[in-house]
Protein backbone atom coordinates (compact mmCIF):
# COMPACT_ATOMS: atom_id res chain seq x y z
CA UNK A 1 0.00 0.00 0.00
CA UNK A 2 2.68 2.42 0.78
CA UNK A 3 4.48 1.79 -2.31
CA UNK A 4 1.40 2.18 -4.28
CA UNK A 5 0.65 5.36 -2.48
CA UNK A 6 4.29 6.55 -2.76
CA UNK A 7 3.99 5.65 -6.96
CA UNK A 8 0.35 7.37 -7.30
CA UNK A 9 1.98 10.77 -5.69
CA UNK A 10 5.10 11.15 -7.84
CA UNK A 11 3.01 9.96 -10.83
CA UNK A 12 0.24 12.61 -10.06
CA UNK A 13 2.84 15.28 -9.89
CA UNK A 14 3.95 14.67 -12.83
CA UNK A 15 0.64 14.09 -14.41
CA UNK A 16 -0.62 17.97 -12.51
CA UNK A 17 2.74 19.81 -14.79
CA UNK A 18 2.19 17.98 -17.81
CA UNK A 19 -1.63 19.08 -16.97
CA UNK A 20 -0.74 22.52 -16.60
CA UNK A 21 1.62 23.08 -19.55
CA UNK A 22 -0.83 21.52 -21.88
CA UNK A 23 -3.48 24.19 -20.70
CA UNK A 24 -1.46 27.07 -21.11
CA UNK A 25 0.11 26.34 -24.53
CA UNK A 26 -3.10 25.10 -25.79
CA UNK A 27 -4.78 28.66 -24.37
CA UNK A 28 -1.81 30.87 -26.28
CA UNK A 29 -1.15 29.35 -29.60
CA UNK A 30 -4.47 31.35 -31.13
CA UNK A 31 -2.82 34.74 -30.09
CA UNK A 32 1.31 33.39 -30.44
CA UNK A 33 -0.23 32.67 -34.21
CA UNK A 34 -2.46 35.79 -34.94
CA UNK A 35 -1.84 38.45 -37.50
CA UNK A 36 -1.54 41.54 -34.75
CA UNK A 37 -1.42 43.88 -37.31
CA UNK A 38 -4.97 43.43 -38.60
CA UNK A 39 -6.91 41.51 -35.37
CA UNK A 40 -9.54 44.07 -34.20
CA UNK A 41 -9.04 42.55 -30.66
CA UNK A 42 -5.32 42.85 -30.16
CA UNK A 43 -5.21 46.18 -31.58
CA UNK A 44 -6.65 47.82 -29.08
CA UNK A 45 -6.21 47.66 -24.99
CA UNK A 46 -3.16 46.55 -23.44
CA UNK A 47 -2.07 44.40 -26.77
CA UNK A 48 -2.26 47.49 -29.18
CA UNK A 49 0.52 49.16 -30.94
CA UNK A 50 3.03 45.94 -30.93
CA UNK A 51 3.44 43.69 -34.07
CA UNK A 52 3.30 40.19 -32.65
CA UNK A 53 3.62 37.99 -29.47
CA UNK A 54 6.98 38.22 -29.31
CA UNK A 55 7.08 41.58 -29.75
CA UNK A 56 4.73 41.84 -26.62
CA UNK A 57 6.69 39.43 -24.45
CA UNK A 58 9.79 40.19 -25.08
CA UNK A 59 9.91 43.52 -22.71
CA UNK A 60 7.81 41.37 -20.18
CA UNK A 61 10.25 38.92 -19.80
CA UNK A 62 13.07 41.52 -19.50
CA UNK A 63 10.80 43.59 -16.79
CA UNK A 64 10.24 40.08 -14.57
CA UNK A 65 14.40 38.56 -14.94
CA UNK A 66 15.57 42.42 -14.43
CA UNK A 67 13.13 43.45 -11.39
CA UNK A 68 14.32 39.46 -9.87
CA UNK A 69 17.86 40.43 -10.67
CA UNK A 70 17.83 43.60 -8.21
CA UNK A 71 15.72 41.54 -5.59
CA UNK A 72 18.44 39.15 -5.25
CA UNK A 73 21.44 41.67 -5.73
CA UNK A 74 19.94 43.03 -2.58
CA UNK A 75 17.96 40.02 -0.52
CA UNK A 76 20.47 37.09 -1.24
CA UNK A 77 23.77 38.36 1.15
CA UNK A 78 21.04 39.66 3.90
CA UNK A 79 19.35 36.34 3.72
CA UNK A 80 22.49 34.60 3.83
CA UNK A 81 24.42 36.68 6.56
CA UNK A 82 21.11 36.61 8.57
CA UNK A 83 20.97 32.78 8.50
CA UNK A 84 24.84 33.00 9.50
CA UNK A 85 24.44 35.07 12.36
CA UNK A 86 21.59 32.84 13.72
CA UNK A 87 23.18 29.98 13.25
CA UNK A 88 27.02 30.60 14.56
CA UNK A 89 26.78 33.57 16.55
CA UNK A 90 23.91 34.87 18.35
CA UNK A 91 22.86 33.60 21.68
CA UNK A 92 20.99 30.95 21.91
CA UNK A 93 17.59 32.36 22.95
CA UNK A 94 18.30 35.41 20.33
CA UNK A 95 18.94 32.82 17.67
CA UNK A 96 15.44 31.60 18.36
CA UNK A 97 13.58 34.70 18.48
CA UNK A 98 15.46 36.17 15.44
CA UNK A 99 14.40 32.85 14.00
CA UNK A 100 10.83 33.23 14.48
CA UNK A 101 10.46 36.42 13.08
CA UNK A 102 12.16 35.28 10.14
CA UNK A 103 9.94 32.64 9.40
CA UNK A 104 6.94 34.93 10.34
CA UNK A 105 7.60 37.23 7.58
CA UNK A 106 7.10 34.26 5.38
CA UNK A 107 2.98 34.50 6.50
CA UNK A 108 3.14 37.85 5.45
CA UNK A 109 0.55 38.48 2.50
CA UNK A 110 1.96 39.75 -0.96
CA UNK A 111 -0.39 42.68 -0.29
CA UNK A 112 0.49 44.01 2.69
CA UNK A 113 4.27 44.06 1.24
CA UNK A 114 2.89 46.20 -1.35
CA UNK A 115 1.27 48.80 0.99
CA UNK A 116 4.16 48.76 3.36
CA UNK A 117 6.25 49.59 -0.08
CA UNK A 118 3.75 52.46 -1.02
CA UNK A 119 3.60 54.50 2.26
CA UNK A 120 7.01 53.97 3.54
CA UNK A 121 9.99 52.68 0.87
CA UNK A 122 8.42 54.93 -1.87
CA UNK A 123 8.75 58.14 0.42
CA UNK A 124 11.89 56.97 2.00
CA UNK A 125 14.02 56.04 -1.39
CA UNK A 126 12.82 59.85 -2.94
CA UNK A 127 16.00 61.71 -1.49
CA UNK A 128 18.33 58.79 -2.63
CA UNK A 129 16.95 58.82 -6.19
CA UNK A 130 17.70 62.94 -6.07
CA UNK A 131 21.15 62.21 -5.19
CA UNK A 132 21.47 59.49 -7.46
CA UNK A 133 20.53 61.26 -10.34
CA UNK A 134 22.71 64.39 -9.47
CA UNK A 135 25.96 62.90 -9.01
CA UNK A 136 25.83 59.46 -10.81
CA UNK A 137 23.24 60.38 -13.61
CA UNK A 138 25.70 59.69 -16.06
CA UNK A 139 25.64 56.34 -15.26
CA UNK A 140 23.17 54.13 -17.48
CA UNK A 141 21.21 52.47 -15.10
CA UNK A 142 20.34 56.22 -12.74
CA UNK A 143 20.05 58.25 -16.06
CA UNK A 144 16.64 59.51 -16.80
CA UNK A 145 14.07 62.45 -15.07
CA UNK A 146 14.37 61.34 -11.23
CA UNK A 147 10.86 60.19 -9.85
CA UNK A 148 9.04 62.61 -8.13
CA UNK A 149 6.44 59.79 -6.30
CA UNK A 150 8.93 57.20 -5.58
CA UNK A 151 7.04 54.80 -8.47
CA UNK A 152 10.58 52.97 -9.57
CA UNK A 153 11.75 49.54 -9.89
CA UNK A 154 14.15 50.28 -7.53
CA UNK A 155 11.75 50.58 -4.72
CA UNK A 156 9.36 47.15 -6.20
CA UNK A 157 13.16 45.50 -6.40
CA UNK A 158 13.98 46.36 -2.58
CA UNK A 159 10.27 44.97 -1.31
CA UNK A 160 10.56 42.22 -3.27
CA UNK A 161 13.92 41.76 -1.49
CA UNK A 162 12.26 41.60 1.64
CA UNK A 163 9.88 38.80 0.17
CA UNK A 164 12.66 36.64 -0.16
CA UNK A 165 14.48 37.15 2.73
CA UNK A 166 12.40 33.55 4.39
CA UNK A 167 13.11 31.72 1.98
CA UNK A 168 16.69 32.02 1.79
CA UNK A 169 17.56 32.86 5.45
CA UNK A 170 15.61 29.43 6.63
CA UNK A 171 17.21 27.14 4.16
CA UNK A 172 20.75 28.77 4.65
CA UNK A 173 20.34 28.69 8.55
CA UNK A 174 19.17 24.97 8.43
CA UNK A 175 22.17 24.14 6.30
CA UNK A 176 24.55 25.61 8.33
CA UNK A 177 23.50 23.68 11.22
CA UNK A 178 24.33 20.91 9.58
CA UNK A 179 27.56 20.84 9.55
CA UNK A 180 29.49 18.57 11.05
CA UNK A 181 30.50 19.83 14.57
CA UNK A 182 33.83 17.73 14.09
CA UNK A 183 34.71 19.93 11.09
CA UNK A 184 34.15 22.85 13.16
CA UNK A 185 35.81 21.81 16.18
CA UNK A 186 38.80 20.25 14.22
CA UNK A 187 39.53 24.03 12.67
CA UNK A 188 38.94 26.03 16.20
CA UNK A 189 41.50 23.55 17.32
CA UNK A 190 44.00 24.55 14.59
CA UNK A 191 43.84 27.93 15.39
CA UNK A 192 41.40 29.19 12.94
CA UNK A 193 39.30 32.38 14.39
CA UNK A 194 35.59 31.73 13.82
CA UNK A 195 35.42 33.40 10.48
CA UNK A 196 37.97 31.74 9.58
CA UNK A 197 36.46 28.20 10.54
CA UNK A 198 33.40 29.67 8.72
CA UNK A 199 34.93 30.40 5.97
CA UNK A 200 36.68 26.74 5.28
CA UNK A 201 34.48 23.86 7.50
CA UNK A 202 30.55 25.62 6.96
CA UNK A 203 30.94 27.30 3.85
CA UNK A 204 32.26 24.34 1.73
CA UNK A 205 29.65 22.10 2.98
CA UNK A 206 26.41 24.72 2.83
CA UNK A 207 27.87 25.65 -0.93
CA UNK A 208 24.96 23.81 -2.70
CA UNK A 209 22.50 24.47 -0.09
CA UNK A 210 23.06 28.05 -0.28
CA UNK A 211 22.73 28.08 -4.27
CA UNK A 212 19.20 25.93 -3.50
CA UNK A 213 18.21 29.01 -0.94
CA UNK A 214 19.00 32.00 -3.53
CA UNK A 215 17.49 30.29 -6.70
CA UNK A 216 14.32 29.42 -4.72
CA UNK A 217 14.23 32.84 -3.80
CA UNK A 218 14.53 34.18 -7.26
CA UNK A 219 11.64 31.87 -8.27
CA UNK A 220 9.68 33.53 -5.46
CA UNK A 221 10.87 37.05 -7.13
CA UNK A 222 10.00 36.08 -11.03
CA UNK A 223 6.56 35.23 -9.58
CA UNK A 224 5.74 38.22 -7.28
CA UNK A 225 2.16 39.91 -8.85
CA UNK A 226 1.18 42.37 -6.28
CA UNK A 227 3.80 44.05 -4.64
CA UNK A 228 5.30 45.23 -8.01
CA UNK A 229 1.72 45.96 -9.48
CA UNK A 230 1.21 48.18 -6.51
CA UNK A 231 4.35 50.10 -6.06
CA UNK A 232 5.86 51.01 -9.65
CA UNK A 233 4.56 53.26 -12.86
CA UNK A 234 5.35 50.34 -15.46
CA UNK A 235 5.37 50.46 -19.35
CA UNK A 236 5.65 47.61 -21.72
CA UNK A 237 9.30 48.10 -22.44
CA UNK A 238 13.26 47.12 -22.21
CA UNK A 239 14.74 49.78 -19.64
CA UNK A 240 17.74 49.56 -17.19
CA UNK A 241 16.88 52.89 -15.43
CA UNK A 242 16.57 52.21 -11.77
CA UNK A 243 14.90 55.88 -10.03
CA UNK A 244 12.51 56.92 -13.19
CA UNK A 245 8.47 56.67 -13.02
CA UNK A 246 6.70 55.58 -16.62
CA UNK A 247 9.99 53.95 -18.34
CA UNK A 248 9.83 50.83 -15.47
CA UNK A 249 9.75 47.61 -17.42
CA UNK A 250 7.16 45.70 -16.36
CA UNK A 251 6.70 42.28 -15.39
CA UNK A 252 5.05 39.14 -16.65
CA UNK A 253 2.66 38.37 -13.43
CA UNK A 254 1.65 42.54 -12.38
CA UNK A 255 0.61 42.55 -15.99
CA UNK A 256 -1.15 39.88 -16.23
CA UNK A 257 -3.17 40.79 -12.91
CA UNK A 258 -3.64 44.61 -14.13
CA UNK A 259 -4.64 43.85 -17.97
CA UNK A 260 -6.72 40.32 -17.06
CA UNK A 261 -10.05 41.79 -15.99
CA UNK A 262 -10.26 44.24 -18.80
CA UNK A 263 -8.83 42.04 -21.96
CA UNK A 264 -11.00 40.35 -24.57
CA UNK A 265 -11.17 37.00 -25.47
CA UNK A 266 -7.83 37.31 -27.98
CA UNK A 267 -6.07 39.27 -25.60
CA UNK A 268 -6.48 36.74 -22.61
CA UNK A 269 -4.93 34.31 -24.71
CA UNK A 270 -2.12 36.51 -25.03
CA UNK A 271 -1.77 36.99 -21.32
CA UNK A 272 -2.04 33.38 -21.00
CA UNK A 273 1.02 32.92 -23.72
CA UNK A 274 3.10 35.54 -21.21
CA UNK A 275 1.78 33.02 -18.39
CA UNK A 276 3.49 30.27 -20.62
CA UNK A 277 6.66 32.46 -21.07
CA UNK A 278 6.66 32.82 -16.86
CA UNK A 279 6.45 29.11 -16.66
CA UNK A 280 9.31 28.22 -19.12
CA UNK A 281 11.65 30.59 -17.04
CA UNK A 282 10.62 28.91 -14.06
CA UNK A 283 11.17 25.63 -14.95
CA UNK A 284 14.80 26.83 -16.71
CA UNK A 285 15.62 28.68 -13.03
CA UNK A 286 14.76 25.18 -11.40
CA UNK A 287 16.58 22.77 -13.86
CA UNK A 288 19.81 25.32 -13.50
CA UNK A 289 19.43 24.75 -9.87
CA UNK A 290 19.28 21.13 -9.99
CA UNK A 291 22.34 21.37 -12.83
CA UNK A 292 24.37 23.24 -10.33
CA UNK A 293 23.95 21.57 -6.75
CA UNK A 294 24.42 18.13 -8.78
CA UNK A 295 27.29 19.26 -10.16
CA UNK A 296 30.38 17.15 -9.25
CA UNK A 297 33.70 18.81 -7.96
CA UNK A 298 36.33 18.72 -10.19
CA UNK A 299 39.28 16.54 -9.50
CA UNK A 300 42.09 18.37 -8.66
CA UNK A 301 46.00 17.13 -10.25
CA UNK A 302 48.34 15.48 -7.91
CA UNK A 303 50.68 17.69 -6.78
CA UNK A 304 54.06 16.89 -6.34
CA UNK A 305 55.54 15.62 -2.83
CA UNK A 306 57.10 18.55 -1.27
CA UNK A 307 60.76 18.24 -1.09
CA UNK A 308 63.02 19.03 2.05
CA UNK A 309 63.14 22.40 1.08
CA UNK A 310 59.30 22.86 1.20
CA UNK A 311 58.38 21.31 4.40
CA UNK A 312 54.68 20.47 4.29
CA UNK A 313 52.59 21.56 7.36
CA UNK A 314 52.42 17.80 8.73
CA UNK A 315 56.35 17.83 8.73
CA UNK A 316 55.91 21.02 11.03
CA UNK A 317 54.36 18.94 14.11
CA UNK A 318 55.84 18.04 16.51
CA UNK A 319 56.82 14.22 16.82
CA UNK A 320 54.14 12.71 18.99
CA UNK A 321 51.57 15.33 18.93
CA UNK A 322 48.55 12.65 18.28
CA UNK A 323 46.23 15.38 18.51
CA UNK A 324 47.09 18.05 16.42
CA UNK A 325 47.51 15.25 13.32
CA UNK A 326 44.32 13.80 13.76
CA UNK A 327 42.60 17.06 13.75
CA UNK A 328 44.36 17.99 10.30
CA UNK A 329 43.13 14.93 9.18
CA UNK A 330 39.58 15.12 10.03
CA UNK A 331 39.37 19.06 8.30
CA UNK A 332 41.41 17.11 5.08
CA UNK A 333 38.65 14.97 4.72
CA UNK A 334 35.73 17.40 4.77
CA UNK A 335 37.35 18.38 0.91
CA UNK A 336 37.44 14.42 -0.18
CA UNK A 337 34.95 13.22 -2.30
CA UNK A 338 33.62 10.27 -0.60
CA UNK A 339 34.55 7.69 -3.16
CA UNK A 340 36.16 4.21 -2.39
CA UNK A 341 39.91 4.11 -3.20
CA UNK A 342 39.97 8.06 -2.23
CA UNK A 343 39.91 8.34 1.76
CA UNK A 344 43.40 9.81 1.86
CA UNK A 345 46.33 9.26 4.43
CA UNK A 346 44.66 7.73 7.58
CA UNK A 347 45.44 9.07 11.18
CA UNK A 348 48.00 6.45 11.49
CA UNK A 349 49.94 7.78 7.95
CA UNK A 350 49.93 11.21 9.38
CA UNK A 351 51.00 10.78 12.50
CA UNK A 352 54.06 8.48 11.17
CA UNK A 353 54.88 11.31 8.16
CA UNK A 354 54.50 13.72 11.36
CA UNK A 355 57.23 12.14 13.19
CA UNK A 356 59.82 11.78 10.12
Amino acid sequence: MFRFLSTGSAVLIMIILAGVALFLIISAIPAITADWSTNDQLNTGPTAAFPNFWSYVGPLIWGTLWSAAIALLFGAPVGIGIALFISHYAPRRLASVLGYLVDLLAAVPSIVFGLWGIIVIRPFLIPLSDWLGANLGWIPIFGGPVTTTGSTILAGALVLAVMILPIITSISREIFLQTPRLHEEAALALGATRWEMIRMSVFPYAKSGIVSATLLGLGRALGETMAIALIISPAILVSVKLITEGQNSQTIAANIALNFPIATTLQRDALIGTGLMLFVISLAVNSIARVIVNAKPRKSKKSKPAGPSTPGPLSRIPAGDFASATAIDVVAGSSRSGKPGDEGPTPEEDIEGARY
